[in-house]
């Protein structure tokens, strides 16, 4: 692919991203849309303070992008929580390191990139071919190659030295905020699962001769976890219209009476029913009773501490001798439990877990399928020998640009949306007890799938023949990355523009929450705004999504620098994005106090690894220039003269 033809991608995302952040500037001052863009905790204020015949409302302004600049770190924490400071926070430190990165690739390793080779007659900028700019135009064993080498210990040392104050600043806020927060009942509160069945007591019997027992000074009660769900809905219903028509069965059959039977008759002590006083039998007693016994108890409960120091104990130590009872772990908020994965038995969570994993690698490699495709499609040469038909169409210049600039990238990104219900949908069957947690399993999975799909597989297949080839030496894996990674730099640059540009675009939009509003308003004609709640933040899709992005930049940045600019404009506007989702729509219904932490943790470990992996690319595409400079060319050896 040639320069023009990304910049047609470029043109196309660009002014794809202007007209709708244009266009919600303009939505999001109709009274209409109050409730899709500010939530319902700010709709009554707006409603109240918005004049319907105002000018201003039509004209489009940065008002929005104003706002997000001046609001400080204390008002974030105060509004959106501890969740959303940690993930700017994300977003501030790729700005920072992709500003050094930007300006070291641009003045160190571009110009040698782009004056490799000098025997090559260099064209127009636009006309220039994409690999003209990567590590694959250095001249073999090229004495500049030290300048790919410096450029990356920089940045390297750059991003351990921002990641080491990023990760101490944000321990000490986590800290602070842990200290400072209000008392939540939830602090006092240990889960308590696998409990052991017994035929001479319940569930709560136990539960209370437990801690009685073993925490006797510092246990409170306790609140046993009861089974729900559809299954058990059923059930209950069942049983309970059984009881219904047993107890009118009774009524209508067994008719009191003072009658001596005989020898052949029922005994005096058959009268089991006694009648009412109005005559008729009562069997609503009955079907109550019966009801209480059928409202089983399950193997888990909520226990109740006197003070927090020992709820914290008793959730970190062993309760027992064998692991897989009394497990404890801190009950999660009211509002956060996954009440339905309560009544899971412990001993097949490990069951449900590897099945999950099972499931999630299949529809891993099932996803290869699209993937494929979208690399046949960055391919014109074999894209016209598989589609002769399409000869015609590709020859236009502009067909050409389209189908290899950006169309592969879209198609990718349409099959990327199906990822996260998946993963989520996953998430859940592990038997997560809160919907935190189950937000960041499916966020570690979705990070997993598409730093795999977007990166290694688009990376190892051109097509389903050389994926073969590739994948035919193991032990040549490395120096294949090496060779291959500058190849496919420009499809990341694209899917850069259509996955980050006009994905933030559409996400400050919500254009699927503002089609449902219009659709209510025009079609439905509802007008009442009451029943529109607030939206919980996708933390398992736009994680995965920056996690991403750092990869790419940090393993593309030296073998190809011009992806670099690219992401340094993502990374600003998703600052202005994320933090005006933060202020005005989003809700902490998922608030995890500060855990997304662990997320952060998992970047710099993360952004870690990739330094070390784009090292080793450089380190191979440098020792691969210089084994193809070293080795004889076999049409020039004499004979006699063969190397030994």
């Amino acid at each position: 692919m040639n320069v023009s033809a990304l910049l047609t991608s470029v043109g196309i995302n660009t002014g794809l991203c202007a007209v709708l952040l244009l266009l919600y500037s303009i939505l999001r001052k109709q009274p209409s849309n109050v409730n899709v863009y500010f939530g319902r905790r700010l709709a009554s204020m707006h409603l109240t303070h918005r004049d319907p015949l105002c000018l201003e409302r039509f004209v489009p302004s940065p008002s929005w992008m104003v706002k997000a600049w001046k609001t400080n770190e204390e008002e974030i924490l105060g509004i959106g929580g501890m969740d959303a400071v940690v993930f700017l926070r994300i977003v501030v430190f790729s700005i920072r390191i992709f500003s050094i990165a930007f300006v070291i690739c641009f003045l160190l390793v571009l110009p040698v990139n782009y004056y490799g080779k000098e025997q090559i007659h260099h064209k127009r900028i636009s006309s220039e071919q994409m690999e003209v700019f990567t590590i694959e135009n250095v001249k073999e064993g090229s004495r500049w190659l030290w300048t790919h080498c410096l450029a990356l210990y920089i940045i390297t040392c750059s991003a351990c030295i921002l990641l080491y104050y990023e990760y101490k600043s944000i321990s000490q806020m986590r800290l602070k905020h842990i200290t400072g927060s209000p008392i939540n009942p939830s602090h006092f509160t240990v889960l308590v699962r696998a409990l052991p069945w017994s035929s001479e007591e319940s569930y709560s019997d136990s539960v209370k001769r437990f801690f009685t027992n073993y925490h006797a000074s510092n246990y409170l009660s306790h609140q046993m976890v009861y089974r729900s769900g559809r299954v058990q809905k059923l059930m209950t219903d069942a049983e309970k219209m059984y009881m219904v028509i047993k107890a009118a069965s009774i009524e209508q059959n067994c008719k009191p009476s003072l009658k001596q039977h005989g020898l052949c008759g029922q005994p005096a002590d058959s009268f089991n029913i006694l009648p009412s006083e109005d005559g008729s039998v009562s069997g609503k007693s009955v079907v109550n009773m019966d009801m209480s016994k059928s409202t089983k108890e399950s193997a888990a409960a909520f226990v109740f501490f006197k003070t927090r120091y020992a709820a914290a104990v008793a959730a970190q130590v062993l309760q027992f001798s064998n692991p897989m009872l009394w497990v404890t772990n801190l009950a999660p908020e009211p509002h956060d439990v996954y009440w339905s994965n309560l009544c899971i038995p412990y001993k097949q969570l490990w069951i449900r877990k590897i099945g999950t994993l099972v499931a999630t690698i299949a529809f891993m490699f099932v996803f290869l399928i699209p993937v494929t495709f979208v690399q046949g499609l960055t391919q014109l040469d074999q894209l016209q020998q598989t589609f002769p038909f399409l000869r015609g169409l590709l020859k236009k210049k502009y067909m050409s640009q389209l189908v290899t600039g950006y169309l592969p990238s879209v198609v990718l990104i349409l099959a990327l949306y199906i990822v996260p219900p998946v993963m989520m949908l996953f998430s859940a069957v592990e038997g997560s007890i809160s919907r935190s947690g189950r937000k960041r399993s499916a966020c570690c999975k979705v990070l997993y799938f598409t730093i795999w799909n977007v990166f290694f597989v688009n990376v190892f297949t051109g097509s389903v023949i050389s994926q073969l080839n590739v994948f035919s030496s193991v032990k040549d894996i490395p120096t294949q990355l090496a060779k291959a990674v500058p190849r496919q730099v420009t499809f990341f640059t694209t899917y850069v523009l259509s996955s980050g540009w006009a994905s933030l675009a559409c996400e400050v939009m919500q254009i699927f929450t503002l089609f449902c509003n219009l659709f209510k308003r025009f079609v439905l004609k509802h007008k009442d705004d009451s029943s529109s709640g607030t939206l919980s933040f996708p933390y398992h899709t736009e994680v995965p999504r920056l996690l991403l992005f750092g990869f790419l930049g940090f393993t593309c940045s030296i073998l190809a620098p011009l992806i670099v600019p690219f992401l340094w404009v993502y990374f600003v506007l998703a600052y202005f994005v994320y933090r005006n989702q933060t202020l005005i729509e989003m809700d902490r219904k998922d608030e995890q106090s500060g855990k997304m932490e662990d997320i952060h943790r998992q970047l710099r470990a993360a952004y870690y690894q990739f330094t070390v992996a784009s090292h080793e690319l450089c380190k191979f595409e440098c020792l691969s220039h210089g084994a193809q400079k070293s080795s004889p060319d076999p049409k020039n050896v004499k004979p006699g003269n063969e190397p030994r």
